[in-house]
C-alpha cells in the first residue's frame, strides 16, 4: 500500500498543514468538512504539494522532516520539488510567497 505526505493551505489563516495518509482523497474531505479538529478554523483548505512513499515509516519520516521546516525552508523545498505540486494555481501562489 502507498501512503501520500501532503502539504495544504489555508488562505483564512494563511497557514500550511503537513500530514499522511493512505487515501488522499478521503482525507481531504476530513480536513475540509470541518471533521478534523486540528484543521477545522482553517478550512478551506487547498492541496498544494504531495508525494508517494511506499512504506508508512517513509511517510511519517518524510513528514516529520516537513513539520519541522520553517515558512521559507518549506516553500523551498516545495519548489525545489516543483514535480510534486499539485497544479498550476498552487505553483502560481507558491511563486508568489517566493518572491519568484
Amino acid at each position: 500500500m502507498n501512503y501520500t505526505v501532503y502539504i495544504l493551505f489555508s488562505p483564512s489563516i494563511d497557514i500550511f498543514y503537513k500530514g499522511q495518509t493512505n487515501s488522499l482523497t478521503e482525507r481531504l474531505k476530513r480536513h475540509n468538512s470541518g471533521y478534523e479538529k486540528a484543521t477545522k478554523p482553517g478550512k478551506p483548505w487547498i492541496l498544494i504539494w504531495s508525494t508517494e512513499k511506499q512504506t508508512r515509516e517513509e511517510a511519517v519520516h518524510l513528514e516529520k522532516k516537513l513539520k519541522n521546516l520553517g515558512r521559507n525552508k518549506l516553500i523551498e523545498f516545495m519548489l525545489k520539488y516543483k514535480d510534486k505540486i499539485a497544479g498550476p494555481d498552487a505553483l502560481s501562489l507558491l511563486g508568489q510567497w517566493s518572491g519568484c
